[in-house]
């Protein structure tokens, strides 16, 4: 039990309010940019800082078509296409507890998808863990919705295109760890890659549809600070570190905690009314995920330790 405490009070938590803060770090870049600019100047600036770092070290170099191949598309996967699909719905007007909730259904897919992907089993009582979890998530945002004549229908649609994205990363990184066919490339080597590989897949976008168009200001260069160096490099380390060392399913069930986190961090950041449901989806959302990590997925065999 006092192992269990302390990874849920360590890396787990950590990647938790690292990540949820990307939501409150788009409501602050996006007035000051379109969302394909600020991703490309995000992955584009974060490329570069990588860059530098492993040439003052003496470790820039080619990795391998086979490695630079997977780690690019992953890349684009884990950040261009998440990302995207979410600052994109949320420029469109989609309510941010809406977008959170459609994202967190990617513990639901990933559960499903395990099992013929990776071969990792999940019981009863562990899709019980991810059923409350998603009850969680429901309750939380549920109260919070309402009829929206403006947003275009579109805009409810394209969250979906961040699930996909993200799910087919995790399950790609952990079937390649399985398979042996994955080249562990050291992770500052690993984001600069992915990091390069996003901003040139964003480059066109961000060009065509906004011209690179961004307001230098203050706040937005505060924001894209936080964003590369807690988020990009603080975030998606912790994430790649949980599923090398863990099943996919366990770790995509942290995502049920992001709708009341996040609404949390509103709260504080701007402070945005808190509701009881709020606080229920919450407790609910966290006592799922208790019940997974409590559990406890049976490893794999032939996953990395």
């Amino acid at each position: 039990m006092r192992t269990f405490l302390s990874q849920l009070l360590g890396l787990e938590l950590l990647f938790v309010l690292l990540w949820n803060s990307g939501f409150i770090g788009a409501e602050y870049g996006l007035p000051y940019a379109g969302p394909w600019s600020l991703l490309f100047w995000r992955y584009t600036v974060l490329a570069g800082l990588l860059g530098l770092w492993l040439w003052a070290r003496g470790r820039l170099g080619w990795p391998g078509k086979l490695a630079a191949g997977h780690t690019a598309l992953v890349g684009v996967l884990a950040h261009g296409v998440w990302l995207g699909c979410v600052l994109v719905a949320l420029d469109m007007g989609v309510p941010a507890g809406i977008v959170a909730l459609v994202t967190a259904l990617q513990p639901l897919l990933t559960g499903a998808l395990s099992g013929p992907v990776l071969g990792e089993r999940t019981d009863a009582r562990q899709w019980l863990g991810l059923v409350l979890g998603f009850a969680g998530v429901v309750i939380a945002v549920g109260a919070r919705l309402s009829q929206d004549a403006t947003t275009p229908a579109l805009g409810y649609l394209i969250p979906f295109g961040s699930v996909v994205g993200i799910t087919i990363a995790s399950l790609m990184q952990r079937r390649w760890a399985q398979t042996g066919t994955s080249t562990h490339l050291p992770l500052d080597t690993t984001l600069f890659y992915q990091s390069g590989a996003t901003a040139l897949a964003l480059l066109p976008l961000a060009w065509g549809l906004e011209g690179f168009a961004a307001e230098m200001e203050t706040p937005f260069l505060a924001t894209m600070a936080w964003l590369i160096i807690a988020v990009s490099l603080g975030a998606y380390w912790a994430m790649w570190r949980l599923l090398h060392r863990d099943e996919a399913t366990r770790v995509a069930s942290l995502f049920y905690l992001s709708p009341p986190v996040t609404m949390l961090m509103a709260w504080a950041a701007f402070g945005d009314h808190l509701i009881a449901t709020d606080l229920l989806g919450l407790v609910v959302a966290g006592a799922g995920v208790l019940l997974v990590y409590r559990i406890g997925l049976p490893r794999s065999r032939g996953a990395p330790e």
